[in-house]
Order: structure tokens, then sequence, then C-alpha cells
């Protein structure tokens, strides 16, 4: 018996992370995939625990004929409901050394630039879709150790803000929806000193129930989702602290 189809999702970065976990979380809820990631072999290991229509294509965000390769597969699925940009990298680098702020920046910066526009005018000519931006609660506030990702992620948050705009005055009807996730335990997570038990216990979240809770974001529309949940307290402390000096 074929299971029931909710929609069309394409996962970009579904090889590891919160976008392997969303693979799972959307394939039991019926949803009809596709998986692009730079490790194609990793995807293919994904795809077997998956439903046997699942497509996977490898992507290197950053390379030119991303949004091409990107376009093919809305093609191929024969038209597409919700993208999810999970794609991201960053490094811990309070030394400012130029490679990895160049790799966080052309990762977090350019390439989602380049996918979340070729989403945007799929929906747009499709007339309807549902865009996700995996960002970070890291685009609050600069950090000491990580500015770079930190910019990078809020110049997501804005992109995101302003591509919700334009699908608002287009008058089709398309979402956007920002993930801010505040730790969760993927190979992503990098602080510049381990945190303490209690800490780590309070505050990271598994990918698991970062996957679940971006699912509940996508079935309510939301603008806007702080992954795990109590990090919109969090995030509104962030808001009212000073800086030191």
């Amino acid at each position: 018996m074929s299971r029931p189809v909710t929609g069309t999702a394409v996962i970009i970065g579904a090889s590891s992370g919160i976008g392997e976990a969303l693979a799972h979380e959307l394939n039991r809820a019926g949803w009809h995939l596709g998986l692009l990631a730079r490790r194609r072999d990793r995807l293919e290991a994904l795809r077997q625990a998956l439903a046997p229509e699942t497509l996977v294509r490898g992507l290197d965000v950053t390379q030119p004929d991303a949004a091409t390769i990107l376009e093919r597969v809305f093609e191929e699925l024969g038209g597409v409901d919700l993208v999810v940009i999970s794609a991201g990298t960053g490094h811990v680098n309070p030394e400012m050394h130029w490679q990895p702020d160049l790799d966080t920046v052309t990762v977090n910066v350019l390439a989602f630039m380049a996918m979340a526009q070729a989403a945007m005018r799929h929906f747009l000519k499709r007339g309807r879709g549902h865009l996700v931006g995996i960002s970070s609660v890291a685009a609050l506030r600069g950090h000491r150790a990580s500015a770079a990702y930190s910019a990078s992620k809020a110049f997501q948050s804005r992109y995101l803000d302003g591509l919700r705009d334009l699908a608002r005055h287009s008058g089709r009807r398309v979402a956007v929806t920002e993930v801010q996730p505040g730790f969760v335990d993927t190979a992503m997570m990098k602080t510049d000193r381990p945190l303490p038990p209690l800490i780590k216990r309070l505050l990271v979240a598994s990918a698991a129930t970062a996957a679940r809770q971006i699912l509940t974001a996508v079935r309510k529309r939301k603008k806007h989702a702080y992954v795990p949940r109590r990090y919109s307290a969090i995030a509104f402390v962030l808001r009212l602290l000073p800086r030191a000096g």
C-alpha cells in the first residue's frame, strides 16, 4: 500500500545533523523527499532508511552550478512545496585567520543566498511554497571567538526577512520561516570551551528534537521559530544584556 503524500520537500544539507534528522521526520510524516548534500555517499546510506522513491543528488553549494543543479531537482520532482536550507558551516577563530572566515562567509552568505534565490524563484513562479532557512541564535550577538559566524547568521536573518517581504508583496502564497537553533548536538556545535554538564543538559537538544520542532513550525507556517523552544527566553535575555566595558 502506498503512503499518503503530504507534499514534496527538498532538504539542502541533508547528509548530517539537523538536515538528516529532518529527513527522517518528514519521511515519517509522508513527505516525498529530495535530499542534497556534498557527501553523496552519506545520502545514499540515508536513503536506505527512507521511502524508496526518495531522490538524492550530490550538491556542493559553493560551486557556481549549485543553483542550476537545485533547479533541475525541482523539475525532476515535478515541483516542490518546501525547501529547507540546512547547509552551513562555522569556525571558532579568535586568531582571525582568513581562510576559516572566508569559508564561513562563502557557505553561510553567498551559497545561502544562491539557494534561497533559486527556491524563491521556483515558488513565485508556481504561486505557492515554503522556504525554511536554518539560521542560529548566534545571529543575535557577535562573539569574540566566532565573529564571522555570528555575522553570517545575522545576514541570513535579514535576508529571509527581505524574502518574506517580497513574498507578501507578490500576492503569492509563499511562506518564509527562519529557524534559529541554539545548541543542538551535532558536529556543528562548536564552542571555545566545553559546556559544564548541567548547562549542557539544560541547553543542548538532540537533532531529533530539533527536527520535530521544525516540522511543527512548518505545519503552522510560522515566520520564526527558536529550537529548542526554551531559547525564546534566552534570546530575550541576550537582547537585554549590556556589553561589558
